[in-house]
Protein backbone atom coordinates (compact mmCIF):
# COMPACT_ATOMS: atom_id res chain seq x y z
CA UNK A 1 0.00 0.00 0.00
CA UNK A 2 2.70 2.49 0.93
CA UNK A 3 4.93 1.03 -1.72
CA UNK A 4 7.30 -0.84 0.13
CA UNK A 5 8.40 -3.95 -1.21
CA UNK A 6 11.25 -6.38 0.38
CA UNK A 7 14.19 -4.95 -0.88
CA UNK A 8 12.84 -1.10 0.18
CA UNK A 9 12.50 -2.68 3.75
CA UNK A 10 16.46 -1.64 4.38
CA UNK A 11 15.05 1.78 4.66
CA UNK A 12 13.49 0.52 7.90
CA UNK A 13 16.82 -0.15 10.30
CA UNK A 14 17.92 3.14 8.82
CA UNK A 15 15.22 5.30 9.82
CA UNK A 16 15.82 3.30 13.55
CA UNK A 17 19.24 4.47 13.01
CA UNK A 18 18.43 8.01 11.75
CA UNK A 19 16.34 8.65 14.39
CA UNK A 20 18.78 7.33 16.85
CA UNK A 21 21.03 9.64 15.50
CA UNK A 22 19.30 12.49 16.23
CA UNK A 23 18.28 12.07 19.57
CA UNK A 24 21.43 11.37 20.64
CA UNK A 25 22.69 14.38 18.83
CA UNK A 26 20.21 15.84 21.46
CA UNK A 27 21.73 14.67 24.19
CA UNK A 28 25.45 15.70 23.42
CA UNK A 29 27.41 18.08 25.22
CA UNK A 30 27.48 20.34 22.20
CA UNK A 31 23.42 20.54 22.17
CA UNK A 32 21.98 19.67 25.46
CA UNK A 33 23.65 22.83 27.84
CA UNK A 34 22.98 25.03 26.10
CA UNK A 35 18.45 24.19 24.96
CA UNK A 36 16.77 26.22 28.11
CA UNK A 37 19.19 29.62 26.90
CA UNK A 38 18.07 28.72 23.60
CA UNK A 39 14.21 28.25 23.97
CA UNK A 40 14.58 31.62 26.29
CA UNK A 41 16.20 33.24 24.21
CA UNK A 42 14.50 32.25 20.47
CA UNK A 43 11.02 32.95 22.85
CA UNK A 44 11.91 36.83 23.98
CA UNK A 45 11.25 35.76 27.58
CA UNK A 46 13.68 34.78 31.02
CA UNK A 47 14.25 30.91 31.82
CA UNK A 48 12.38 31.68 34.95
CA UNK A 49 9.31 33.55 32.91
CA UNK A 50 9.28 30.41 30.56
CA UNK A 51 9.00 27.52 33.72
CA UNK A 52 6.32 29.78 35.51
CA UNK A 53 3.84 31.31 33.19
CA UNK A 54 1.37 29.37 30.91
CA UNK A 55 1.56 31.99 28.14
CA UNK A 56 5.67 32.26 28.43
CA UNK A 57 5.50 28.25 28.01
CA UNK A 58 3.17 28.64 24.89
CA UNK A 59 5.40 31.17 22.94
CA UNK A 60 8.34 29.20 23.64
CA UNK A 61 6.81 26.33 22.57
CA UNK A 62 5.63 27.82 19.10
CA UNK A 63 9.69 29.61 18.97
CA UNK A 64 10.86 25.88 19.56
CA UNK A 65 8.63 24.47 16.26
CA UNK A 66 9.97 27.59 14.27
CA UNK A 67 13.36 26.47 15.23
CA UNK A 68 13.29 22.98 14.03
CA UNK A 69 11.80 24.04 11.52
CA UNK A 70 14.53 26.01 10.33
CA UNK A 71 17.10 23.22 11.05
CA UNK A 72 14.91 20.61 9.66
CA UNK A 73 14.79 22.47 6.58
CA UNK A 74 18.86 22.37 5.87
CA UNK A 75 18.54 18.75 6.89
CA UNK A 76 16.06 17.92 4.38
CA UNK A 77 17.87 20.02 1.49
CA UNK A 78 21.28 18.32 3.07
CA UNK A 79 19.54 14.86 2.45
CA UNK A 80 18.03 15.73 -0.87
CA UNK A 81 21.75 17.17 -1.91
CA UNK A 82 22.96 13.78 -0.06
CA UNK A 83 20.57 11.50 -2.78
CA UNK A 84 20.85 13.17 -6.40
CA UNK A 85 25.02 12.37 -4.80
CA UNK A 86 24.41 8.59 -4.46
CA UNK A 87 23.87 8.14 -8.28
CA UNK A 88 27.44 8.28 -8.32
CA UNK A 89 27.82 6.74 -5.07
CA UNK A 90 25.32 3.84 -6.43
CA UNK A 91 28.30 3.26 -8.92
CA UNK A 92 31.25 2.90 -6.81
CA UNK A 93 29.34 1.52 -3.76
CA UNK A 94 31.49 -0.41 -2.84
CA UNK A 95 34.68 1.40 -2.98
CA UNK A 96 33.16 4.45 -0.99
CA UNK A 97 30.81 2.31 1.46
CA UNK A 98 34.34 1.21 3.07
CA UNK A 99 35.98 4.27 3.06
CA UNK A 100 32.63 6.44 4.46
CA UNK A 101 32.23 3.41 7.31
CA UNK A 102 35.99 3.34 7.95
CA UNK A 103 35.65 7.25 8.49
CA UNK A 104 32.55 6.64 10.68
CA UNK A 105 34.33 4.22 12.85
CA UNK A 106 37.61 6.09 13.54
CA UNK A 107 34.47 9.06 14.44
CA UNK A 108 33.27 6.20 16.85
CA UNK A 109 36.88 5.36 18.14
CA UNK A 110 36.78 9.38 19.30
CA UNK A 111 33.97 8.91 21.57
CA UNK A 112 34.74 5.60 23.17
CA UNK A 113 37.88 7.65 24.05
CA UNK A 114 39.66 5.28 21.85
CA UNK A 115 41.69 7.50 20.04
CA UNK A 116 41.30 11.14 20.47
CA UNK A 117 40.45 13.62 17.27
CA UNK A 118 40.88 17.66 18.63
CA UNK A 119 38.30 19.46 16.32
CA UNK A 120 35.95 16.92 17.63
CA UNK A 121 35.88 18.37 21.35
CA UNK A 122 35.42 21.67 20.32
CA UNK A 123 32.21 23.40 21.90
CA UNK A 124 29.82 25.08 19.44
CA UNK A 125 30.09 28.72 19.09
CA UNK A 126 27.22 30.02 17.09
CA UNK A 127 26.35 33.75 16.34
CA UNK A 128 22.82 34.71 16.49
CA UNK A 129 22.95 38.24 16.57
CA UNK A 130 19.98 40.12 17.54
CA UNK A 131 17.07 37.81 16.36
CA UNK A 132 15.59 37.07 19.62
CA UNK A 133 11.76 37.16 20.61
CA UNK A 134 10.42 36.57 17.38
CA UNK A 135 9.18 33.24 15.11
CA UNK A 136 10.70 34.44 12.46
CA UNK A 137 14.02 34.90 14.18
CA UNK A 138 13.62 31.25 16.01
CA UNK A 139 13.46 29.78 12.26
CA UNK A 140 16.59 32.02 11.33
CA UNK A 141 18.50 30.94 14.43
CA UNK A 142 17.27 27.16 12.92
CA UNK A 143 19.14 27.33 9.93
CA UNK A 144 22.19 28.83 11.78
CA UNK A 145 22.33 26.25 14.07
CA UNK A 146 22.03 23.98 11.35
CA UNK A 147 25.01 25.75 8.80
CA UNK A 148 27.23 26.49 11.46
CA UNK A 149 27.05 22.81 12.57
CA UNK A 150 28.71 21.73 15.98
CA UNK A 151 32.82 19.76 14.55
CA UNK A 152 31.42 17.04 17.38
CA UNK A 153 27.74 16.70 16.30
CA UNK A 154 28.97 16.40 12.79
CA UNK A 155 30.25 12.70 12.57
CA UNK A 156 26.68 11.25 13.58
CA UNK A 157 25.11 14.08 10.72
CA UNK A 158 27.72 12.66 8.46
CA UNK A 159 26.99 9.11 9.10
CA UNK A 160 22.80 9.50 8.13
CA UNK A 161 24.94 11.79 4.88
CA UNK A 162 26.59 8.28 4.15
CA UNK A 163 23.24 5.96 4.35
CA UNK A 164 21.56 8.74 2.72
CA UNK A 165 24.15 8.49 -0.05
CA UNK A 166 23.77 4.52 -0.83
CA UNK A 167 19.66 4.90 -0.99
CA UNK A 168 18.47 4.52 -4.85
CA UNK A 169 15.98 7.15 -5.05
CA UNK A 170 15.97 11.05 -3.59
CA UNK A 171 12.86 10.95 -1.72
CA UNK A 172 14.23 7.71 0.47
CA UNK A 173 17.42 9.54 0.82
CA UNK A 174 15.57 12.54 2.12
CA UNK A 175 13.46 10.90 4.26
CA UNK A 176 16.68 9.88 6.51
CA UNK A 177 17.27 12.79 6.59
CA UNK A 178 13.76 14.05 7.89
CA UNK A 179 13.88 11.32 10.48
CA UNK A 180 17.48 12.64 11.92
CA UNK A 181 15.70 15.93 11.79
CA UNK A 182 12.68 14.10 14.20
CA UNK A 183 15.40 12.76 16.41
CA UNK A 184 16.95 16.03 16.97
CA UNK A 185 13.95 18.61 16.92
CA UNK A 186 11.26 17.39 18.84
CA UNK A 187 13.20 17.09 22.20
CA UNK A 188 13.50 20.20 21.84
CA UNK A 189 9.98 21.10 21.60
CA UNK A 190 9.47 18.92 24.51
CA UNK A 191 12.04 20.53 26.42
CA UNK A 192 9.77 23.94 25.62
CA UNK A 193 5.80 22.50 26.63
CA UNK A 194 7.79 20.73 30.09
CA UNK A 195 10.21 22.67 30.99
CA UNK A 196 10.06 22.76 34.73
CA UNK A 197 10.47 18.76 34.58
CA UNK A 198 13.10 19.09 31.34
CA UNK A 199 15.45 21.39 32.80
CA UNK A 200 15.51 19.20 36.19
CA UNK A 201 15.83 16.29 33.50
CA UNK A 202 18.72 18.25 31.49
CA UNK A 203 20.69 18.66 34.93
CA UNK A 204 20.87 14.96 35.59
CA UNK A 205 21.61 14.09 32.59
CA UNK A 206 25.02 16.19 32.08
CA UNK A 207 26.27 14.20 34.91
CA UNK A 208 26.31 11.02 32.62
CA UNK A 209 27.65 12.75 29.20
CA UNK A 210 30.79 9.92 29.12
CA UNK A 211 28.13 7.83 28.94
CA UNK A 212 26.29 9.43 26.04
CA UNK A 213 29.38 9.84 24.32
CA UNK A 214 29.90 6.63 24.64
CA UNK A 215 26.27 5.84 23.31
CA UNK A 216 27.48 7.93 20.15
CA UNK A 217 30.40 6.01 19.81
CA UNK A 218 29.27 2.71 20.02
CA UNK A 219 26.24 3.78 17.27
CA UNK A 220 28.61 5.14 15.19
CA UNK A 221 31.15 2.30 14.79
CA UNK A 222 27.88 0.13 14.12
CA UNK A 223 26.93 1.98 11.19
CA UNK A 224 30.59 2.09 9.69
CA UNK A 225 30.13 -1.76 10.16
CA UNK A 226 27.26 -1.66 8.23
CA UNK A 227 28.24 0.61 6.06
CA UNK A 228 31.99 -1.37 5.18
CA UNK A 229 30.16 -5.10 5.33
CA UNK A 230 26.60 -3.85 3.60
CA UNK A 231 24.62 -5.08 6.36
CA UNK A 232 21.57 -2.75 6.25
CA UNK A 233 19.69 -5.42 3.33
CA UNK A 234 20.52 -8.20 6.06
CA UNK A 235 19.09 -6.30 8.71
CA UNK A 236 15.91 -5.45 6.86
CA UNK A 237 15.75 -9.22 6.03
CA UNK A 238 15.65 -10.44 9.53
CA UNK A 239 13.34 -7.89 10.55
CA UNK A 240 10.86 -9.09 8.29
CA UNK A 241 11.76 -12.54 8.99
CA UNK A 242 11.32 -11.85 12.62
CA UNK A 243 7.90 -9.08 12.29
CA UNK A 244 6.16 -10.69 9.79
CA UNK A 245 3.49 -7.79 9.55
CA UNK A 246 6.13 -5.58 8.09
CA UNK A 247 5.47 -7.66 4.85
CA UNK A 248 2.01 -5.65 4.92
CA UNK A 249 3.49 -2.38 3.80
CA UNK A 250 3.99 -3.58 0.31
Amino acid sequence: MFGIDIFDAALLPAMMVALSAGVLSFLSPCVLPIVPPYLAYMGGISCNTMASDGLGRRRAVIAASFFVLGLSTVFLFLGFTASVLGRFFLHNQSLLGQIAGGVIIVFGLHFLGVIRIPILDREARIQTGDRGGTFLGAYILGLAFAFGWTPCIGPQLGAILSMAATQDSVPRGTTLLGVYAVGLGVPFVLTAAFVERAVGLISRLKRHMKVIERGMGLLLVGVGVALITGAFPALAFWLLDTFPALGLLG
